[in-house]
């Protein structure tokens, strides 16, 4: 999934990360690389506590849902890629039906990209994409 976070620096201050879709996540670097670096460690383990306690985990929004919010004026806009499926719960096994061209062209989609291990990566991904829009 993939969370806006905007980077801010005040002056003496290292590089601090807000993530607007997940409040109380918050992460910070001596420098910009640095801080997006560690917003992945943020999120995780903001995650497994929302897990832990049984909270709803939360959804990304488009950066447009959060620009005019005064809170992050000065800011730098970025998005980070994070995956939310280990924190959905344990794996269940399921047989499905699609059409030969169809699985062809998800098998070429995980073999060219990275984010994808395997086919059920690939349709959870885009299950998610579908059910955080709806």
């Amino acid at each position: 999934m993939k969370f806006p976070v905007v980077l801010h620096k005040d002056a003496e201050s290292h590089y601090g990360i807000s993530i607007p879709d997940v409040p109380g996540c918050f992460s910070a670097g001596a420098s910009a690389a640095q801080a997006l670096d560690n917003v992945l460690e943020a999120l995780a383990l903001h995650f497994e506590g929302l897990v832990a306690d049984g909270d709803p985990l939360p959804q990304a929004q488009a950066i447009d849902a959060h620009i005019d919010n005064p809170d992050y004026a000065g800011g730098v806009w970025a998005v980070v890629e994070f995956d939310v499926t280990p924190y959905l719960g344990k794996s269940v096994r399921f047989n499905a039906t699609l059409p030969e061209n169809l699985l062809l062209r998800i098998d070429e989609k995980v073999n060219k990209d990275r984010r994808y291990a395997s086919r059920s990566g690939f349709l959870a991904t885009a299950a998610l994409r579908e059910l955080s829009v709806a």
